[in-house]
This record gives structure tokens, sequence and C-alpha cells, in this order.
């Protein structure tokens, strides 16, 4: 059995998602929606409930396209609150259209919302050599930047930790630790 990051237990899904998405670079404007909006709910949640959750999210968010979702009315926001396929708390429901009109709006400024994000670290990944979990930060001053700028967009749900678990998720950071098998092969690909 490969060693896998700390964090990582031996849920199916989690070994999945470690394996195979978390820290790959994501450059495709829809799926840096998708982990924009799970990371905002995973706010005082595990990530876990998140990803059990994640086919209803995609089911209530009209498949996480942006302009669907900044196009939900109140009654089918309010509507969700009813959904056991999701987190049900009203704040982070709504915030999902509020974050998906300033997402159009950036991706409109910018040609792309990967465009955007990837321009924080001129295209390249951040390639963090961290011997274990004790070492990985929970915020850095680039997903303080990162939050502080999504906020000033209009954006909720977007602090430091949040920010920097997004970067960690979509690859802008790579934060597999060192004795990680997933380490050496992101590290020969990034």
């Amino acid at each position: 059995m490969p060693t896998r990051c700390a964090w990582c237990t031996d849920d199916p899904a989690y070994i999945a998602y470690h394996d195979s998405e978390w820290g790959v670079p994501v450059h495709d404007d829809r799926r840096l929606f998708e982990f924009l909006i799970l990371e905002g709910a995973q706010a005082g949640l595990s990530w876990l409930t998140i990803l059990q959750k994640r086919e209803g999210y995609r089911r209530a968010f009209h498949g996480f396209d942006p302009a669907q979702v900044a196009a939900m009315s109140d009654g089918e926001l309010e509507d969700l609150r009813g959904d056991r396929g999701i987190v049900r708390n009203r704040l982070k429901i709504q915030s999902a259209r509020t974050n998906a009109r300033a997402f159009l709006d950036l991706r409109e400024r910018h040609g792309s919302f990967a465009d955007y994000l990837w321009g924080y670290v001129d295209g390249q990944p951040v390639i963090n050599h961290w011997p274990d979990i004790s070492a990985v930060p929970t915020s850095t001053p680039l997903a303080e930047r990162l939050s502080k700028d999504l906020r000033r967009a209009g954006m909720r749900f977007v602090g430091p930790t949040i920010c920097y678990a997004y970067l960690q998720a979509v690859g802008v950071v790579m934060d597999h630790t060192t004795d990680c098998f997933r380490y050496a092969e992101l590290t020969n690909t990034c």
C-alpha cells in the first residue's frame, strides 16, 4: 500500500480524491468554480462530509455552471434548504450564487478565472517540500492575498484558511508531504 499524506483516511472517497485530484493543477473554469463552492461549503465541517455530498452539489448547482448558479432565484436557493444532498446552511447556499456572480465578473475582467487565479503564481504551481503534516500551514501570505481580493470582488466563505485549502485542492499549491507517493509524481509533472 502506498504512503499517502497523513490527512487521508482509509475511506475510499478520500483515497480516490487524494490519489487523483488533490494537488493536481486545474485550469478549467467550471472545475475551479466547483472547488470554490465545495471549499466554502466545507467551512466548519470535514472534507469527507463534502466529498460524500459532492454529487448532491453537482445536481443542486447545475453541474457547477457558474452562469446558471448566478441566475438562481431566491426561491430556488431557499428550496435547497430541504435538500439532504448538500449542506443545508442558508448562508452557504446563498453564497453559491453570490460567489458565482463574482466569479463571472472576475472571468470577464481576466479572460478566464483560471487566468486570474494562476496569475498569482505566474502560471506555475508553488511546490512545497513539507516533511510531514505538522509542517503544512493552514494559511500563507498568498492565501491571505487571494482571500482579500475575492472578498473585495464580493465573494463570501473565502477566508484565508478556505483559500489555502482551495489553492491546495486545485494544485496552485502542491502540498503533498515528501513521504507521500503523490509528491514524487506531481513534482515530476509540475
